[in-house]
């Protein structure tokens, strides 16, 4: 993205939000994806804690109207932890579907990373216009998240974009943004984002259990300076941190740099006779084009804690965590001269998964990397410039933002970096003509005994299984058995009281299947 510094009349090539679902989720299952530890009961950080997998999410809907190689994308996707967002509604609306993602996750031990995305004149009424119409009403709809989550564990990525593209913004370096949107006014629009971000900070951090972190924007985007004077005015000192990268495709290693960077200099900065505006950058001393000149600006820092005699001190430094969801090949480069605006945010071609998510990030600064965008789903219908309505890069009309994009969910998967592997196990489920049983055959390595889990709606009961025992709890049901491997046998029969819907998620032995 380009820096308001740099261009300040030009929009940046920002990126778009999918506005995710907020429907009513049942209670859910965690994947063992990470070797990290359970979330304790005492446990209030989003470091060290397992991340929250939905069996009901919008990436797991996508995939039963898919069939072949598209199908097993969406599910082998679903099975990897992606954050829950919440863009919609009224209070109680927001409260009840953010209480029900938390009771799933918090049933399981594990951590709901929840992306509110609901500020007036959100991405400047662009492709995820919308939000709320004002302080009043955005601060209620902030009060319903809280009440949902109540006294219990979540983590909070707090409105992408919320910094990076502010409605009539003067910056840290005098310049005016090109955010200027008539409806709002131009006297307050600014100031009453950063007071709407500080009441969100509070209200959240009321519950000690829940981790919030503010838009950090991207390496590619607002310098150091910038967004570090932004997340100050949007009250960082009380929140956990920062978030990078939120749907875009940066490289980590630059990512990693750039946030120890904002870290370093909001340290300096709230601690120090330091100011913001002094802190170096990916632009100075540092070339933004060469990455290996970026420890210029690490040595500047080192020199700039010598200045103000301060100790860098990770535990007492805002923390950060980065989007991963997209960024394994990093950024596209439109071919030269082909487009008037190549949208290079927009379904870029030739983009990867980047690392998978986890709390053990090996950096004292990083909490986790996420995957904040949901992977899979499109950017919106991208024209890079041209009347459309096909994008010209890939030669037919991409998805609306939000929906389910099945080439490139392929690619995501084939380019990933690093590499993932397919599902190895599958499930057949075929419901029986009275719709109350399935007979149920597994393929994949179960050895003696297997172990099939999977979430069932609210209501439903599992009675009885052939052969198996059946255990439901929390909304989850375990069918327990002995394979059975003559011919075409089921493996069990699966009997509910009342009708019996087919599940969307399975977990074989503790694995995710294709089904």
């Amino acid at each position: 993205m380009t820096p308001a510094s740099i261009h300040p009349a030009t929009p940046p090539r920002r990126r778009a939000i999918a506005l995710g679902a907020t429907a009513v989720l049942a209670a859910a299952f965690a994947l063992p994806l990470t070797a990290t530890a359970a979330l304790a009961a005492d446990d209030t950080g989003l470091a060290g804690s397992d991340l929250y997998v939905n069996p009901w999410s919008t990436t797991l809907e996508a995939a039963q109207s898919l069939s072949g190689q598209a199908r097993d994308d969406a599910q082998l996707l679903g099975s990897i932890p992606s954050a829950e967002w919440l863009t919609s509604g009224t209070p109680a609306e927001v409260q009840a579907a953010t209480d029900d993602i938390v009771t799933a996750a918090a049933a399981q031990g594990s951590m709901p990373v929840l992306v509110a995305y609901n500020l007036p004149f959100r991405d400047c009424a662009q492709y995820s216009a919308g939000g709320a119409t004002n302080t009043a009403e955005y601060e209620a709809w902030i009060d319903g998240v809280v009440a949902g989550i109540g006294d219990r564990a979540a983590s909070v990525i707090l409105e992408p974009d919320g910094l990076g593209i502010i409605p009539w913004y003067t910056t840290i370096n005098g310049d005016s943004e090109w955010c200027k949107p008539a409806e709002a006014d131009a006297a307050t629009a600014a100031s009453d984002r950063f007071s709407q971000l500080n009441y969100a900070v509070q209200a959240l951090k009321a519950n000690g259990a829940t981790s919030v972190y503010l838009d950090g924007t991207h390496s590619g985007w607002l310098g150091v300076g910038d967004i570090t004077d932004r997340l100050m005015k949007a009250g960082v000192a009380d929140a956990d941190g920062f978030f990078l990268n939120a749907s875009n495709y940066v490289p980590t290693e630059r990512l990693q740099k750039y946030g120890s960077w904002i870290s370093q200099c909001l340290d300096l900065s709230q601690h120090t006779w330091w100011q913001p505006q002094w802190c170096a950058s990916q632009y100075y001393p540092a070339d933004p084009a060469d990455f290996s000149t970026w420890g210029l600006s690490d040595a500047a820092f080192a020199q700039a804690y010598a200045d103000t005699g301060r100790t860098a001190d990770p535990a007492e430094m805002a923390h950060f965590v980065i989007d991963t969801s997209r960024n394994g090949q990093g950024t596209w480069t439109a071919p030269a001269g082909k487009y008037s605006d190549a949208e290079d945010w927009c379904n870029p071609p030739g983009r990867g998964l980047g690392e998978r998510p986890t709390t053990e990030t090996g950096d004292a600064l990083i909490d986790a990397f996420l995957w904040i965008k949901v992977p899979g789903e499109s950017d919106g219908k991208c024209y890079r410039g041209t009347g459309g309505p096909n994008d010209p890069e890939r030669g037919y009309e991409d998805p609306a933002a939000g929906q389910w994009f099945v080439q490139q969910a392929r690619e995501l998967i084939e380019l990933a970096n690093p590499a993932i592997a397919p599902l190895d196990c599958h499930v057949d489920w075929a419901p029986d003509a009275d719709g109350t049983s399935a007979v149920v055959r597994l393929a994949g390595d179960t050895g003696d005994r297997f172990s099939l889990s999977f979430a069932v709606p609210e209501g439903q009961t599992i009675a009885k299984a052939t052969r198996a025992t059946v255990v439901q709890a929390d909304g989850i049901a375990t069918v327990s058995g002995t394979p059975k491997r003559t011919g075409n046998a089921p493996d069990t029969v699966v009997h509910a009281k009342g009708a019996l819907s087919t599940p969307w998620q399975f977990l074989l032995d503790g694995r995710a299947c294709t089904s």
